[in-house]
């Protein structure tokens, strides 16, 4: 070919980066599956963990769902509450269709009564009741209640711990009393939410959403001044992850917020609603239902009965059940970003960049419990001294000068 005569070749561009061919992403099973024995889930099964309000436990069984397992809360006729694996230790019949009667839950089948404890006390169609009934036990699970909460231990017997108290809690203010809640406080949607646990656990540590999510996507949610891109510091807590947010306010002085993620699944969220600065309000805690799904309940001192159902995010006025699928298009909250993440999160996938510190240390701080466990230790914030004093909490919103 005559080299005057050729035409020029010109190098077609490849475009990078797209879809195609893309793999499978993976998720960190050690710190979100809950399942019994797995990491995280044995991790959790160190812990007491609500499972419901006071009022769920009732002459009626009740369904529930912990850490993955399916069982049936109840209390007898004397006032003790329950919690069992659901199918008769005799022949695998369901006790949520049970009798529950003065000394526990009575199987529909042929009758085997069961205690709070799992004790075989009748077996009617036996001679004598059972001659050999004190041997057959009913799988469960101790239960305490607490703040008006229904709490369970999932966990090895001979590492039961205390039932934490909270100072939040305990130390009421002038006119102040307790309310429990079981509503999406916090979640921003549906009493239970669709995705993994951790999903909402490390958005605890979150503060820069605040800004973009719940201000410039869906309008100013919460009070005025959380709409200011904060000054963030996060630091290694005993209990977890502290995050101090800084807002330079325009009359000069400053708005200090602090809030915590805590063991075992503790949001320790001061209100962004309230007219008032101080110490902090409520407590909320992070069921897992299973590695898909999870609720929260929150107990907090309130001035007048319903302040915590007050608390619940509401955007054009409405809450969010009422919204259309237009409205939740076009104002997302927490709920829509993080079940949108899908019902485990991609953690392969994802590019952290300075602002996710804090998650980078919540997960390294659970990682560290997860191996102090594996060596045989107590992870943090296991007690097993009845006389522990109530735990303190830091956080809260404080207007101070600069």
């Amino acid at each position: 070919m005559n080299p005057a005569t050729a035409q020029k070749v010109i190098p077609i561009a490849v475009d990078t980066g797209t879809a195609y061919g893309r793999q499978p992403g993976t998720y960190n099973a050690a710190l979100t599956e809950v399942g019994a024995g797995t990491p995280m889930g044995e991790l959790l099964r160190r812990y007491w963990h609500p499972i419901g309000l006071a009022g769920d436990a009732t002459d009626t069984p009740r369904k529930v769902r912990v850490l993955g397992e399916d069982l049936i809360l109840f209390r007898d006729k004397g006032g003790r509450p329950g919690l069992v694996h659901p199918n008769c230790a005799h022949r695998g019949a369901s006790l949520y269709y049970g009798k529950v009667e003065e000394r526990g839950i009575r199987c529909c089948y042929h009758g085997w009564l069961f205690d709070v404890e799992g004790h075989c006390v009748e077996q009617p169609c036996e001679p004598e009741m059972g001659r050999a009934r004190g041997r057959i036990r009913q799988p469960w699970y101790p239960v305490q209640e607490l703040y008006g909460l229904v709490w369970a231990y999932l966990g090895p017997p001979e590492k039961k711990p205390i039932l934490p108290r909270y100072d939040a809690l305990e130390r009421l203010d002038e006119g102040e009393i307790i309310e429990t809640n079981d509503a999406s406080i916090g979640g921003g949607g549906p009493q239970v939410i669709p995705c993994n646990w951790l999903q909402h656990y490390e958005n605890l540590v979150d503060p820069f959403h605040v800004v973009v999510l719940h201000s410039s996507f869906s309008g100013t949610q919460f009070v005025d001044a959380m709409a200011q891109m904060p000054e963030v510091t996060w630091d290694r807590v005993p209990l977890g992850v502290r995050t101090t947010s800084i807002r330079r306010m325009p009359d000069g002085k400053v708005f200090r917020r602090i809030s915590q993620a805590g063991v075992p699944t503790l949001r320790v969220i001061p209100s962004p609603r309230v007219g008032r600065y101080g110490r902090l309000e409520s407590l909320g805690w992070i069921l897992p239902i299973d590695d898909h799904s999870f609720r929260i309940f929150v107990v907090g001192r309130v001035s007048e009965k319903g302040d915590l159902t007050r608390m619940r995010s509401r955007m054009n006025g409405k809450l969010w059940e009422e919204l259309t699928e237009e409205e939740h298009q076009r104002m997302p909250g927490d709920y829509e970003a993080m079940v949108s993440q899908g019902p485990i999160a991609l953690h392969s996938e994802e590019h952290l960049a300075t602002s996710d510190r804090g998650i980078v240390m919540l997960r390294r701080f659970l990682k560290e419990q997860l191996e102090c466990m594996k060596a045989g230790g107590d992870p943090a914030g296991v007690s097993f001294d009845p006389d522990a004093p109530a735990v303190v909490f830091d956080a809260g919103n404080y207007l101070e000068d600069a």
